[in-house]
């Protein structure tokens, strides 16, 4: 069953949607996604990102402080979707409009990591038609690129030996 906190908002059209098929298995790959400290390392438009209950386990009402590369001020998320293996879906604490959905699938042995990314546009259609020409489009690169480096991180994990990782 998937444990839900509030009712979800829906997403805008305009999300960006990205994922990749990874050569490891859906556990791995849900515990690396669930390291929050280790989202910068892979998803490249972040420049910092913390837990702020690390002493509770990760799931449904975490709290992850995000700052992103393109600002310097943190943003606060609250986990309002979680099933153990499977999803992470963060909304922001100030905007329900800001949403981060990462989904893990299971294909064959195999997993398949699946990201959702939506978040607000101002300033009416010219604020969105600039939005979607630039900043978007940046984004939209970004998590591209952060799911190849994802993919891989899981897959160095699965085929390195346990002393390589003692520094990972």
């Amino acid at each position: 069953m998937l444990a839900t906190y509030g009712t979800p908002e829906r997403l805008s059209p305009s999300a960006l949607h990205c994922s990749q098929d990874l050569a490891s298995t859906p556990e791995a790959a849900f515990t690396l996604l669930c390291e929050v400290e280790k989202w910068p390392v892979w998803l490249s438009c972040l420049r910092t990102a913390r837990r702020l209950d690390p002493d509770t386990p990760f799931g449904l009402g975490s709290d992850v402080a995000l700052r992103a590369k393109m600002s310097d001020e943190e943003e606060l998320y609250e986990v309002d979707q979680y099933l153990e293996g499977h999803i992470v879906s963060l909304v922001g604490a100030y905007s329900v409009r800001r949403r981060i959905d990462f989904r893990v699938e299971r294909k064959n042995g195999r997993a398949k990591l699946v990201v959702r990314l939506d978040y607000p546009s101002y300033g009416g259609v010219l604020g969105a038609l600039i939005d979607r020409m630039t900043a978007r489009r940046r984004l939209d690169r970004a998590l591209v690129d952060s799911l190849v480096h994802f993919k891989g991180l899981v897959e160095f994990q699965r085929s390195a030996p346990d002393e390589l990782l003692a520094d990972f």
